[in-house]
């Protein structure tokens, strides 16, 4: 059950300064005393907040989840009634993302990579959080390509993930136009995106 109290502001400041760091520095290089003096709250309001730094991290990526999902959903509500339909507005989206200042990746492919353990909540909830995006994009292939094999959904994700991590490492939104293409590619006549 999801807690329903209303938020305190150092609360939410704390989120979002913590947010703001782990996605740009990582979370293992960003300790809980920069985060205290950069959010401008005392130790203890915190540690009020937040039991450990593991609670703060599940914090900060239920916040990611909720920003990202929001964008994502309306980038492909816009693209619904455009030729390319709601796939289109997903490579709308996913190039706007690469084209961000601050992009730096997935939040949830680096922390998976810097947490390791598996059996960690942050681990888990990254896992769910690529779940809840490839049920995205498959939704939105389904839309716009009614008729794609069901075989072509699993190729597609990975070219997806793939230009995540190629838009990363290039410091370029240009791999968005290549998993586009490659899509288009696999889908054929089912999905007219021109």
């Amino acid at each position: 059950m999801q807690d329903t109290k209303p938020k305190s502001k150092a609360r939410e400041r704390i989120v979002d300064t913590a947010l703001r760091l782990f996605y740009s520095d990582g979370i293992n290089s960003v300790g809980i005393d920069r985060i205290i003096a950069e959010a401008d709250v005392a130790k203890m309001t915190l540690y009020n907040h937040f039991k450990s730094k593991d609670d703060l991290i599940l914090a900060v990526l239920q916040r990611r989840d909720a920003i990202f999902f929001q964008f994502f959903d309306e980038q492909i509500e816009k693209g619904a009634s455009k030729k390319g339909g709601r796939l289109g507005g997903f490579f709308t989206a996913l190039k706007k993302w690469f084209s961000a200042p601050e992009f730096r990746g997935c939040m949830f492919i680096n922390t998976a990579a810097e947490i390791a353990d598996c059996n960690h909540p942050a681990f888990q909830y990254s896992v769910d959080h690529k779940k809840r995006f490839n049920d995205l994009l498959a939704d939105a292939i389904k839309a716009s390509a009614p008729d794609a094999p069901a075989q072509v959904v699993p190729a597609i994700e990975l070219i997806v993930e793939g230009s995540i991590v190629t838009a990363v490492m290039q410091h370029s939104p240009k791999p968005a136009d290549q998993a586009r293409k490659a899509t288009r590619q696999l889908l054929g006549e089912t999905w007219l995106d021109e």
